[in-house]
């Protein structure tokens, strides 16, 4: 991102006046392939059940479908030139999960709204709608970001209090306070932390970018970071990553680790904070390894799962399994999972190891294609980035596309075995309504920084103050 580096050209106001429909070919035609993907999946998962050829939950994908299109239909009416790519990608993710939903047991998820009960594939309905709704809305609706830039402390202390409240409002889940629950609808509060986290880290950053570059302290041969501009921040991320770890969400403990030390080296270009941070990533981990007994237990389980292969390796064994019964190009879709005294051998199939369904019944070609939907939106998110009007732009974009892409990473790699499973989901694939709201947040921002007609930025502060005067008197 060595364009960070230079001064932006400031961005021309757009005129005054109605915007007018504005026709998204490139949209259109995508979305008219995502349409026939999921639709020849839907048919070949009824075409399994049934053994004729059928559409298998063909009423939840028409009304996927039919809301994939009002989305794209009211960003034509906005006349909003944003990204076209982004959302037929989503899209297909989304419809992708939505066909693994309506492929496992659906008394895995049971929700009630209103009476009425509802299964694991129709809640994901429901949840992707909304998810939908809100990405759309937002790259309609968000014409400046002066609300965000300018209030990055309350943000992060709106999603530390957030976090903090589960420890109230929270239940207990496999060992782990992960969620509150509010009559029927729970969500996990670390999923719009990770956001939360972004906005703070990138108004931060695009303020102090000049003296993280530029300025450093001499201690002996070494030339360290300016403490007192690295102290705010850190705090900050330190505070969301110590309550994260007591929570004993491991998973989220790691994304927003990732995502900190990349947006630090991005804004800098300094490989000196990477090579402090992985060591410091290093020492936290031995030190966590000692003190709990969860992260002890999962780093054995990703060293030697057959060891415990009736026990706590069982989820790993049963994931690599499924990734050799799907080979190349897998079972099928419906044709995989086989049931182990009535269950499928996978526990948590749907949030943390939906990758191992997908490879079992996709394969290789089909889990290497997923994969590649999730480096197509890090490329248009970089892109959105390079293009930004200036410093904070393009941290902002730059972060939000780390945290999708690095999520998936995470829990590709976990379902593997490359690292030990943190347990996190797989964007817009895993069930999951936090998830999935969380990340429509992350793509309705993505696309409205992507308008080439959005508001231009204020005009830059420049940093100044106690801190400058403390970081020149450590430079001198």
């Amino acid at each position: 991102m060595s364009a960070l580096a230079g001064t932006r050209p400031a961005a021309r106001r757009p005129a005054i006046g109605r915007l007018r429909p504005r026709f998204r070919r490139r949209e259109l035609g995508l979305l008219a392939l995502v349409a026939l993907a999921l639709l020849a999946g839907s048919l070949s998962l009824g075409w399994e059940r049934a053994g004729r050829p059928e559409l298998a939950g063909g009423g939840l994908l028409a009304i996927y479908l039919g809301t994939l299109a009002l989305v794209h239909l009211g960003q034509v009416l906005a006349g909003r030139r944003t990204d076209q790519v982004l959302l037929p990608v989503v899209g297909l993710l989304g419809g992708i999960g939505l066909l693994m939903m309506i492929r496992l047991p659906q008394d895995l998820v049971q929700q009630s709204f209103g009476g009425a009960s509802l299964g694991l594939a129709q809640a994901q309905l429901i949840w992707l709608v909304l998810a939908l709704v809100v990405a759309g809305s937002l790259a309609i609706v968000v014409r400046n970001d002066t609300w965000l830039r300018l209030y990055k402390y309350t943000w992060a202390a709106a999603g530390i209090a957030l976090l903090l409240a589960t420890f109230v409002l929270g239940r207990n889940t496999n060992g782990a306070t992960l969620d509150i629950r509010l009559g029927p609808v729970s969500g996990q509060p670390s999923e719009l932390l990770k956001v939360i986290l972004v906005i703070f880290l990138a108004a931060y950053l695009s303020e102090n970018r000049p003296l993280l570059a530029e300025r450093s302290w001499l201690v002996g041969p070494f030339r360290l970071p300016p403490l007192p501009y690295l102290i705010p921040m850190i705090a900050m991320w330190a505070i969301a990553i110590l309550i994260v770890v007591v929570q004993r969400d491991l998973g989220a403990a790691l994304l927003f680790f990732a995502v900190f030390l990349l947006l630090l080296y991005v804004a800098t270009g300094r490989g000196l904070y990477v090579v402090l941070g992985l060591l410091a990533f290093v020492a936290g981990s031995y030190v966590a390894y000692r003190l709990f007994g969860v992260v002890r237990e999962r780093f054995d389980v990703w060293l030697d799962p057959w060891a415990t292969a009736q026990g706590s390796g069982y989820q790993v064994v049963q994931a690599l399994y499924a990734f050799g019964r799907g080979g190349l190009l897998g079972t099928g879709l419906g044709a995989g999972l086989p049931s182990v005294g009535g269950q499928i051998p996978l526990p948590e199939v749907h949030t943390d190891m939906v990758f191992a369904a997908l490879g079992e019944e996709l394969g290789l070609v089909g889990i290497l294609g997923v994969l590649g939907l999730y480096l197509v939106i890090l490329e248009r998110g970089l892109r959105i980035a390079a293009s930004a009007a200036d410093d904070f732009r393009a941290l902002l974009a730059t972060g939000l596309t780390l945290v999708v892409a690095v999520q998936a990473l995470v829990i590709a790699a976990g379902n593997l075995k490359l690292i030990p499973l943190t347990g996190i989901t797989l964007p817009f694939v895993s069930y999951g309504g936090s998830s999935l709201l969380a990340n429509a947040l992350v793509v309705g921002l993505l696309l409205a920084l992507s308008d080439r007609g959005v508001e231009p930025p204020p005009p830059p502060r420049a940093p100044g103050g106690r801190l400058a005067r403390l970081a020149d008197r450590g430079a001198r």
